[in-house]
């Protein structure tokens, strides 16, 4: 007891806690230290001599104080924290304080900064494309592959010779491969060690993007180009100029309206039998998609249909079938993956809810208002200049969402605050060489710990990075390759594409070249059209893997030496999608009536369409209050915020639409969230079911409470 009382004392000592922090204990690392130091002299058989000897004086006050334990403490800290030893170094080498002092050539130069700023639909991007074609040579930096190559196009369709490079992709202008002198690319890709005449990057704002913000930043600072051309909303001109001034390099704004007017109309939807051509209906899950989709072709119209995961080729095949006067499609169903990279005839962007799925900086799921900058960049899809509508429209499918809508369209967009940074391999190598036996995973952990940023940068997210450097641990590689398997392109909730990267980093590992053959057996190639939903989101996940085969083969091109048969196989996979997607509606009526397992969340054609977390009370309340106690704690999820002023549809017409529907859209966006289980949910059903059978719509007497409570433990054991 003395023992534990005299380590307490110890731990809560400020002076203790100081020398903690000069030998690089922060207060997280001083509290991991402390409590296995704890447990080492507590339950450890062979404390040292010397130590014992001094726990001995302290605790039968024999000249002894608890800071004489400090040395011991350090001792026992550096064996688990190796870095300790090393901190200084560790330190300079994470320090990222000065970014453009990363990019010499850059620095070499006095560049000028033009930024064009202004909403969607404002010519700001068409003007700073005239200059990077009048120009000797230039790079355009984009977000996306079909932003890349509509430039590419452009370029080349007006005789400026210029080359295409993405993570996956590099077509040549000049059929000898020799490089020309302008190039369009993702904006991960560009380089800044070529030099240019003129530079473009598009879409500046999205440096503060928590993942792929880094990427803008690099940009920004270190492509050595005479005059960079930025793009994007006003709200980044403030950080633009406050980082050009760090690198003594002025910026010129030039502001620009939008080319054609954008009317919120007074009105909603409220029905789709109210649709007219030139509609976009815009919802935030793939399972709204299916359902408004459905509901549509129900009513004898056509509509084409885009969501993010869908190929590049498969959303620029229903953007032409929308955009073509002569096609029967005139109304688009999509995600906010139409907010920039496709250009759409489209007359009134309705939003079908207000409210989107997110994942916070600590991994939490919420869903909460759309931004003001989100509403503005789709809304503004309206009215394109050019375009057969002169005037875009915006409005909502329900009324109670329209004064929601207009609140946030009025307010200011919030400036950017800071830009992205992401530790560069070299930094990681260095970091290994100081610390040989830590992870990858450990090694990131480590470096960001330790990492100084200032006011104007954010180290961005890197649990993506993580999560790959976990799942391929246990794999013999280099850290040079691991590192860069870890920072593969994929989206971690894709199970295939995941266990791909796998068994390609294991394959790599024993330097057995992944050939197409292996890859066409692993993929069980070729592939039939999708008879259903399930199948569909199959083909998109193996078209995923066959862009992560491409990906790689730009980097390892002896192990991944197939590029081109793969290429081709990912061009007929692609027209295999589109088929899927124009028979989409034939595809959700197959998954409902054959009742394919994981297309549960396939919603019934009259669903109610989504609508916001304030309904959740509303159908909690149909349900009956105990009998949805387990649902109503699972809804409340740390983290999660509520909608501000948004009104909840009124008791009873959630009752119709229960019984009516029985697995309403609030239904399946919980079983797809994880926060309700299909056995929750049938066990609902059925006690909901006995409630309406007795006539009865709540638990209002203290029997049912009690058989409810014992049906449940019955079913528990």
């Amino acid at each position: 007891g003395e023992v534990l009382k005299n380590l307490n004392k110890f731990y809560k000592r400020k002076e203790i806690q100081r020398l903690g922090a000069e030998n690089g204990l922060d207060a997280r690392l001083f509290h991991q230290a402390f409590i296995s130091f704890r447990k080492y002299i507590m339950e450890s058989s062979s404390v040292s001599a010397d130590l014992h000897i001094i726990l001995n004086d302290i605790c039968f006050c024999l000249l002894g104080h608890v800071d004489d334990l400090f040395p011991f403490f350090l001792r026992h800290a550096k064996q688990i924290f190796p870095m300790l030893d090393c901190m200084d170094d560790l330190r300079k080498i994470s320090d990222l304080r000065l970014p453009p002092n990363w990019y010499p050539d850059a620095r070499a130069i006095q560049r000028k900064i033009i930024f064009h700023a202004g909403p969607t639909n404002s010519g700001k991007t068409y003007h700073a494309i005239q200059r990077f074609l009048s120009a000797k040579s230039g790079i355009y930096c984009g977000p996306l592959k079909l932003l890349a190559h509509e430039i590419f196009q452009k370029s080349n369709d007006a005789n400026v010779p210029c080359d295409l490079v993405t993570g996956e992709e590099r077509v040549y202008a000049n059929e000898d491969a020799r490089p020309a002198p302008h190039i369009a690319c993702t904006i991960e890709m560009c380089s800044t060690n070529t030099p240019y005449e003129v530079a473009v990057i598009d879409e500046i704002q999205m440096i503060r993007d928590p993942a792929r913000g880094w990427a803008w930043t690099r940009a920004l600072l270190g492509l050595c180009a005479e005059e960079i051309h930025v793009c994007g909303e006003a709200a980044a001109i403030d950080l633009v100029t406050e980082l050009m001034y760090t690198t003594g390099e002025e910026v010129e704004v030039r502001n620009y309206k939008r080319l054609t007017p954008l009317i919120v109309l007074d009105y909603a939807l409220e029905s789709l039998d109210n649709l007219r051509p030139g509609d976009c209906i815009v919802c935030f899950s793939k399972n709204d998609i299916y359902s408004v989709s459905r509901q549509i072709e129900a009513r004898g119209l056509e509509c084409a249909v885009i969501y993010g995961s869908l190929p590049p080729g498969t959303k620029l095949e229903q953007a032409k079938k929308f955009n073509d006067p002569a096609d029967p499609c005139k109304i688009l169903v999509a995600t906010d993956a139409i907010g920039m990279g496709l250009n759409l005839c489209i007359k009134r962007v309705i939003f079908n809810s207000i409210v989107k799925p997110t994942v916070n900086e600590k991994g939490e799921k919420e869903i909460d208002s759309i931004t003001t900058s989100q509403a503005l960049q789709i809304a503004g899809r309206a009215g394109r200049y050019g375009s057969s509508f002169q005037q875009g429209e915006v409005t909502t499918m329900h009324h109670d969402d329209l004064v929601q809508l207009k609140e946030i369209l009025n307010e200011p967009v919030r400036p950017v605050k800071a830009a992205g940074l992401h530790p560069t391999p070299e930094q990681i190598e260095m970091f290994a060489y100081h610390l040989p036996d830590a992870t990858l995973s450990n090694l990131i952990d480590i470096f960001v710990s330790l990492s100084q940023v200032d006011g104007l940068y954010f180290v961005c997210n890197i649990d993506d990075f993580k999560f790959l450097a976990d799942m391929i641990q246990h794999i013999p590689l280099n850290l040079r390759s691991r590192y860069v398997f870890c920072t593969a392109p994929l989206n971690r909730k894709e199970p295939f594409v995941c266990t791909t990267l796998l068994k390609f980093a294991r394959q790599f590992s024993r330097n057995e070249p992944l050939t197409f053959d292996w890859l066409c057996r692993h993929t069980k190639w070729p592939l039939a059209a999708p008879k259903n939903i399930k199948e569909l989101v199959h083909l998109e996940a193996v078209h995923d893997v066959f862009d992560l085969y491409l990906w790689l083969s730009y980097r390892f091109m002896d192990m991944f030496p197939d590029a081109v048969l793969v290429r081709e196989i990912q061009k007929k996979l692609d027209d295999i999608i589109q088929v899927g997607v124009c028979n989409i509606t034939k595809l959700i009526r197959a998954s409902q009536s054959a009742a394919v397992p994981g297309a549960a969340e396939v919603v019934s054609e009259d669903f109610p369409l989504s609508r916001t977390k304030r309904d959740t009370r509303t159908v909690l309340d149909c349900l009956g209050a105990k009998s949805t106690e387990a649902l109503s704690i699972a809804v409340e999820v740390p983290g999660e915020r509520r909608t501000k002023n948004l009104k909840a549809y009124r008791s009873a017409t959630r009752q119709e639409d229960l019984k009516s529907h029985g697995h309403g859209s609030l239904a399946n966006r919980l079983l797809r969230e994880g926060l309700l289980t299909q056995e929750m949910l049938r066990q609902l059903e059925s006690e909901w079911q006995n409630q309406h059978r007795n006539g009865r719509y709540g638990l209002d007497s203290k029997s049912d409470d009690e058989n409810s409570s014992k049906e449940t433990r019955k079913k528990k054991k």
